[in-house]
């Protein structure tokens, strides 16, 4: 009996001790916030200082990172065999937005977007039909019209050209509209200023066959001067470069550069040959696409750029100013408030729809 009361005693003492210890202190639940937003950039193989589109890109993702506070990076290829690869790191880096620039990237970019229906996706200069992809495209035949127009008003040989890195519709309307401006400026003047380089009605011309080359721009550049044209449209990034650098070597001749204001981005070696540029905002419409997507109305619907909307332009004439008239300054004025108005229609088979 005392040993069962002595337990009894242990056991009463074991739990009156756990009923007075201290009760545990709660574990703090952790704050569960959004990951922040962040954008990723892939180039095409033209680089990202391509002077070019890939330039320009990635300028209006810095503004955008600035404007809206998000992290924003570029992947950079260099090989089209880095392409895919590109794209893929950019969706495993868990980023809300992956813009990618160029048709070299369509493939890839259908092929993860279809794979990530969650990521949204913009393309600049193509058109990929999927749900989470938007089309940035840029109707470039309307300023390259200005730009013929310009051309065939300024030539002294009569003769202008323009060649491409490919024959791809983002490099050939710009061609086309270039062929169609020169034709209305014969029209109106009745002169019988040629193009060389490219034929609208075949939809073939002169090709560099990529868009990196210098040394084949400035090449392709010296047969086209050769042949008597005193004013090159070069459609074909940085391989335009040659272009520049021909013309330097031949007194007289000038280039109209593309995408960006050849006259700023160009190394300043080259400003003085630069008569104009034809202009994509592309800045302007990876800042507009990325506020969409952050104010959550992000769509597929394609956005293009055109004269009225500001999306395409012709640049200032900087130091070639003097070569071009008050009165052809006047036409180039009139002509850009009627395709603005419709009055002129700028077509061809590449335009945007």
């Amino acid at each position: 009996m005392r040993r069962l009361i002595a337990v009894f005693a242990l056991v009463s003492s074991a739990v009156l001790l756990v009923g007075c210890a201290p009760a545990p202190t709660p574990t703090a639940t952790p704050d569960v916030t959004e990951p922040e937003y962040c954008a990723r950039m892939v180039t095409n193989s033209g680089g990202l200082d391509d002077r070019s589109f890939n330039q320009s890109t990635w300028e209006g993702l810095q503004e955008a990172a600035t404007k809206y506070n998000i992290d924003t990076d570029a992947i950079v290829s260099t090989a089209e065999t880095d392409l895919a690869p590109n794209v893929s790191q950019a969706v495993a880096t868990g980023c809300q937005f992956v813009l990618t620039v160029g048709f070299e990237l369509a493939d890839a970019t259908l092929a993860e977007a279809t794979k990530n229906p969650d990521v949204h996706f913009a393309i600049v200069d193509e058109f990929v039909d999927a749900p989470n992809v938007k089309p940035i495209v840029f109707d470039t035949a309307q300023a390259s019209f200005l730009a013929g127009y310009l051309a065939a008003g300024v030539t002294k040989t009569g003769k202008v050209g323009t060649f491409g890195g490919g024959n791809q519709p983002p490099v050939t309307l710009f061609m086309d509209g270039f062929v169609d401006g020169v034709a209305m400026y014969n029209d109106k003047h009745e002169t019988t200023v040629e193009v060389l380089g490219w034929n609208k009605d075949t939809q073939d011309g002169s090709f560099t066959g990529d868009f990196e080359d210098v040394n084949k721009g400035k090449s392709l550049t010296q047969t086209l001067i050769d042949q008597g044209a005193d004013i090159i449209l070069p459609v074909a990034g940085q391989v335009g470069q040659g272009a520049a650098a021909a013309a330097i070597e031949n007194p007289g001749v000038s280039i109209i550069w593309v995408d960006s204001d050849g006259y700023v981005t160009l190394p300043a070696q080259f400003q003085s040959v630069v008569l104009t540029s034809v202009l994509k905002n592309t800045s302007a419409a990876v800042v507009e696409t990325i506020g969409a997507d952050l104010e959550g109305s992000f769509d597929n619907e394609a956005f293009v750029g055109t004269l009225k909307n500001g999306g395409v332009e012709i640049a200032d004439f900087h130091d070639q100013s003097a070569l071009v008239s008050a009165e052809l300054v006047d036409e180039l004025e009139q002509i850009r408030a009627a395709i603005i108005a419709g009055i002129i229609t700028v077509t061809g088979p590449s335009s945007p729809q």
